[in-house]
């Protein structure tokens, strides 16, 4: 058995460790709020329930490992004292996924993530319209556990409103956590989902993708693509060059076809996480 104490180890080496062997990890995808008024979405998965009475949520925003900065939705916590925590499905993983690219300060990450901005009840960050549960609540504390890169910073969160959507509830009201149909976070690019169990998403760019704002109207308000879709087409870097399209054209005898039936094919090749074929058809 391979056997060290944490100070042998680089943190990025032991972060490795520690989330594929405490795995799956619900997620938790933070809505906040800046001062100004700017909102922020990120997802975290240091996160779980801790008490029903009061109602705690904790999740931890960990300083980043490779140059020890902070992250948005910490420091809006900081200052607002206010989070919606929206729970992650199947139907919405591939936007959760494009919105933890780290875009600059003031980039909305609902927008780039394709998703909808639903007013609060309470608390001002808005909650995530596709999530079928969401929770308002207020930071009651946070709890910095270090000052090095990978340190935790315990987000203590109370929940002072709770919103579910019907289509989860079974006959008698309660959550079906098949219907719900959450996915969880493992080590790697791996997922879990409750159905079918571990799947795998490509880390999001490092540097930064297009973002679904920036799709054509008509992929956008596509009736054939899918959220998670148009998350995968979202999270690319550049187009195909029109040299390429062209031949690609040419290759596959997609002249004559109809929108929906591109839309159609390049879902096709997106089942197969061929981002760039997809994107030539939709192009072409």
């Amino acid at each position: 058995m391979l056997s060290f104490t944490p100070q042998e180890l680089s943190t990025a080496k032991l972060h490795g460790y520690l989330l594929s062997a405490v795995a799956p990890r619900p997620i938790a995808f933070a809505s906040t709020m800046d001062a100004d008024g700017n909102p922020n979405l990120s997802p975290f998965s240091f996160f779980n329930v801790f008490s029903a009475n009061p109602p705690i949520l904790i999740f931890s925003p960990a300083r980043r490992v490779r140059n020890n900065t902070t992250k948005h939705t910490l420091e809006n916590a900081e200052v607002t004292k206010q989070v919606v925590i929206n729970v992650v499905n199947h139907d919405i993983v591939q936007q959760m996924s494009l919105s933890s690219t780290e875009y600059a300060e003031g980039v909305n990450e609902f927008d780039k993530a394709g998703l909808t901005m639903l007013k609060s009840d309470i608390v001002k960050p808005f909650r995530v319209a596709e999530s079928p549960v969401q929770m308002e609540c207020k930071v009651n504390k946070i709890i910095k556990l270090g000052t090095e890169g990978g340190a935790g910073n315990l987000i203590i969160c109370e929940v002072v409103k709770m919103h579910v959507s019907e289509a989860v509830l079974d006959e008698n009201g309660a959550i079906d956590q098949k219907k719900l149909d959450l996915v969880a976070r493992a080590g790697g690019s791996l997922y879990s989902r409750a159905k079918s169990g571990f799947f795998e998403i490509p880390k999001p760019l490092s540097t930064l993708g297009i973002g679904v704002d920036a799709l054509p109207k008509d992929v956008r308000e596509s009736a054939v693509l899918t959220g998670n879709d148009l998350g995968l087409l979202g999270n690319v870097e550049n187009l195909p060059n029109e040299k390429s399209i062209l031949a690609f054209i040419t290759q596959h005898n997609l002249s004559t076809l109809s929108t929906q039936e591109k839309h159609k094919k390049a879902k096709d090749f997106l089942s197969f996480n061929d981002v760039e074929s997809a994107w030539k058809v939709l192009l072409s």
